[in-house]
């Protein structure tokens, strides 16, 4: 079946579809002319997108970039980790009367500044990386868990009925609609507050730059006002965070084919 030709006017309309070529067209033409803005009002303090890339290539040739990397990744991965399964324990107890205030309370928490708390988690950690792990932690698992428990809220009425039906306990249905019913939910719930991680990662750093990291050259680097050298780090990782985000979500799709997907996140 040939594919219908694509008007001017469907790039305008509201739940407009256009193919994937058209996409990609659409997407290159917008990258240019954001690109081209800016090269033209760059210069001075804010650097254009040539002195950015001059930046990048000369950050990314340095052998302690590599170092200042992989300690941020494992610290992303290791707090990421940890903040999955307490939120995932959380949020799965959130059914039973006894923990849902806890579970709402950890969900109001997303309102609360790390500014004032880190002075505390510096009397409760011993030492820089415990210190990065818990308040990365601590900023990561009230958006999970209020993501997650949206996902549990939003799970049809008639999924328990059916388990009524077919004689559960109240232990079974919970194993069976909300653990593995959900699996699928959790990954995205995962793959969409990943980067929160990434936006916490440099404040984090910041604070002990024993280890290095992205956050600590990004931090040094602003001190300095090389702003070239800035941008070429946010734009590093900017890239990163994109890439992560494609890949959990093929990830998504490996391990639950069976899943619907919004193509447009």
């Amino acid at each position: 079946m040939p594919t219908p030709k694509v008007k001017a006017a469907d790039f305008f309309l509201p739940f407009g579809r256009i193919g994937k070529s058209a996409a990609g067209i659409l997407l290159a033409g917008e990258l240019i002319l954001a690109l081209v803005a800016w090269q033209l009002s760059g210069g001075g303090l804010l650097p254009t997108p040539s002195r950015v890339l001059t930046s990048m290539t000369k950050i990314l040739s340095e052998s302690y970039f590599f170092d200042n990397f992989f300690s941020t990744l494992g610290l992303v991965l290791q707090a990421m980790g940890l903040s999955i399964v307490i939120a995932m324990v959380v949020s799965y107890l959130y059914l039973i009367p006894v923990f849902t205030p806890i579970a709402r309370f950890i969900m109001k928490c997303r309102y609360l500044t790390l500014t004032g708390l880190i002075f505390l988690f510096t009397l409760l950690t011993s030492n820089g990386h415990s210190l990065k792990i818990s308040l990365l932690i601590f900023g990561i698992v009230p958006f999970f868990v209020t993501s997650l428990v949206s996902v549990i809220d939003s799970i049809d009425k008639a999924e328990f009925e059916l388990c009524k039906s077919l004689r559960m306990t109240n232990w079974e249905a919970w194993w069976e609609v909300v653990i593995l019913g959900q699996l699928d939910q959790v990954f995205e719930v995962m793959r969409q507050n990943f980067a929160i991680s990434w936006i916490m990662i440099t404040m984090v750093e910041g604070l002990n730059m024993s280890e290095g990291g992205l956050g600590a050259m990004l931090i040094k680097s602003n001190k300095y006002i090389d702003l070239g050298s800035v941008f070429g780090i946010l734009v590093i990782i900017f890239f990163i965070g994109v890439c992560s985000d494609y890949l959990l979500g093929m990830l998504r799709k490996w391990f639950f084919p069976y899943t619907t997907f919004n193509t447009r996140n």
